[in-house]
């Protein structure tokens, strides 16, 4: 199957255990593999045979900015949920979200959660 990167999009949300995340928030960086056929898409040169990434971003951005959860994992299954319900062309997603911030202590680049979800499991 055929597979579209959406790579790093960035948003500022509340999410987090602590109360301070969920007063001051953080950005957090998600990325996507959306695996689907583009084949007619590469044939037609139609969006309309594919799925757009726009509207994407716009779904994550909802649960993101829109949404507050206290675990990143909750965060990656709304995601999942939503862009496998919003995109009947999709049979599969992948979601990483990435908080580059938590407060941990400790030298580290950054917490991730990454998640693969089939239409209707």
């Amino acid at each position: 199957m055929d597979k579209i990167y959406m790579n790093e999009l960035s948003f500022y949300g509340y999410h987090g255990v602590l109360p301070e995340e969920n007063k001051l928030g953080q950005t957090f960086r998600i990325s996507l593999v959306l695996h689907l056929s583009t084949r007619k898409a590469g044939e037609t040169d139609s969006v309309e045979d594919t799925v757009s990434y726009a509207d994407v971003y716009e779904t994550v951005r909802a649960v993101v900015e829109g949404k507050r959860f206290k675990l990143i994992e909750a965060v990656a299954e709304t995601i999942a949920a939503e862009v496998l319900a919003g995109y009947p062309l999709l049979f599969r997603v992948t979601v990483k979200v990435v908080k580059p911030n938590p407060p941990i202590p400790g030298h580290y680049h950054s917490v991730a959660v990454e998640i693969d979800r089939e239409r209707g499991l």
